[in-house]
């Protein structure tokens, strides 16, 4: 397979300072993405998983900086839907642990793409009994259930689209269009297996599938409130604020037009050059500080 066709930018030269940097990088991302208190380590990519090296998702996912981006639009989208929000809001720790739960989330994603087989099958399994044990009301007395095959396919086609998009902008710019829809083909596999109906297998059918869910979406009070929790989260280190203030803005305008609508939220055209530089400055330094971390995924 030809090696991506992925930008660059200059970075620091090779010896001890840039060691050290690298190490003082990688340690603080490591430990946003893995729970040191559980025990938690990145985990070891292996060829026998659901996919394998040469997966469009490998790559995809193996981008920090990216999926980042890619992982707080999809959020914005998903809380779009009234039942997928009741669902985070009358069962997750969320409004109390955010960060917790963006972890989880990153770290199923990390297994189902790098694990072994069984281990992407056990997280698999592990989500799909929490789903079905959640139900709820809705505001204006409609029930819903988390594993509810259409409120599971919005969360997938939000997060799937999300990803590829940020990493088209902040990593691959050229990347071919077979690619983009074979990797809708590959993460199908976890859609479907987590009860996703229905799953895209093209970029065309991505975005038929959101365009089709668009009526049932809505903004409330309670969208708002999360809303803020997402993007005005504390960073986790003083020094981090300006850095995660820039993702957040990468975020909001990764969204489709009409989304950030929705939501509220500005993204005006003279600052848009500006937040798009930073974070491809940042989702450069970040792949340049992982360049020698080949075995383990965040």
């Amino acid at each position: 397979m030809p090696q991506p066709r992925t930008a660059t930018l200059p970075l620091p030269h090779e010896g001890a300072l840039a060691d050290r940097l690298r190490a003082a990088i990688t340690g603080q991302v490591v430990a946003l993405f893995n729970d040191r208190a559980r025990g938690e380590a990145p985990v070891v990519r292996r060829p026998d998983g659901l996919f394998g090296p040469r997966a469009v998702a490998w790559r995809v996912h193996g981008d920090v900086g990216a999926m980042m981006v890619g992982g707080i639009a999809s959020l914005l989208l998903q809380m779009l839907h009234p039942a997928v929000l009741a669902g985070v809001w009358d069962h997750s720790a969320f409004r109390n642990d955010m960060r917790g739960r963006l972890r989880r989330t990153a770290r199923f994603i990390a297994l189902t793409t790098y694990g072994g087989r069984e281990e992407a099958e056990a997280v698999i399994d592990r989500v799909r009994r929490i789903h079905a044990q959640l139900r709820g009301t809705l505001p204006d007395g409609t029930p819903y259930a988390a594993d509810d095959p259409a409120l599971l396919a919005w969360v997938h086609v939000t997060e799937t689209a999300s990803f590829l998009q940020a990493w088209r902008r902040y990593a691959e710019p050229a990347m071919p269009g077979a690619d983009g829809d074979r990797y809708f083909r590959e993460m199908a596999t976890v859609g479907r297996a987590l009860g996703a109906d229905p799953v895209p297998e093209s970029r065309a059918e991505a975005r038929a599938i959101i365009e089709a869910m668009r009526p049932s979406l809505r903004r409330d009070a309670r969208t708002e409130a999360v809303s803020r929790l997402v993007l005005r989260q504390p960073a986790p280190h003083p020094l981090a604020g300006p850095l995660q203030h820039l993702t957040m803005q990468a975020a909001v305008d990764l969204l489709p037009d009409w989304a950030r609508r929705m939501h509220g939220l500005d993204n005006p055209r003279l600052v848009r050059p500006l937040v798009r530089a930073g974070t491809f400055g940042v989702a450069n330094t970040l792949r340049w500080a992982f360049a020698r971390r080949g075995a383990g995924r965040g």
